[in-house]
């Protein structure tokens, strides 16, 4: 007995697409393997197979810093020597 299937479309942008094949493609997986594999695991589940988990408030300030140094191109410490610097100052490993 064939199992109907169905088309499913998913809107990603370029660069996602292409780092994801890459990615997926060195683990001998395609894009809609993947995807498969995915629904299976919520179907057998019954749950989201990712561990989803809302940021506190320190890792969305980094997210914050992270985005607005995309958009500027300017980041915090302007050598490495800064950063190590402030990173012994308030004792942050």
């Amino acid at each position: 007995m064939a199992t109907q299937s169905s088309m499913l479309h998913v809107r990603v942008d370029d660069d996602t697409k292409e780092k994801a094949t890459e990615a997926l493609n060195a683990m001998g997986l395609s894009v809609s393997d993947a995807v498969r594999l995915f629904l299976r695991r919520v179907v057998i589940d019954q749950a989201f197979p990712l561990e989803l988990k809302v940021p506190n408030a320190e890792t969305r300030a980094a997210m914050a810093e992270a985005d607005e140094i995309g958009r500027t191109g300017k980041a915090r410490f302007s050598t490495s020597n800064e950063l190590i610097e402030d990173l012994e100052k308030t004792g942050k490993q």
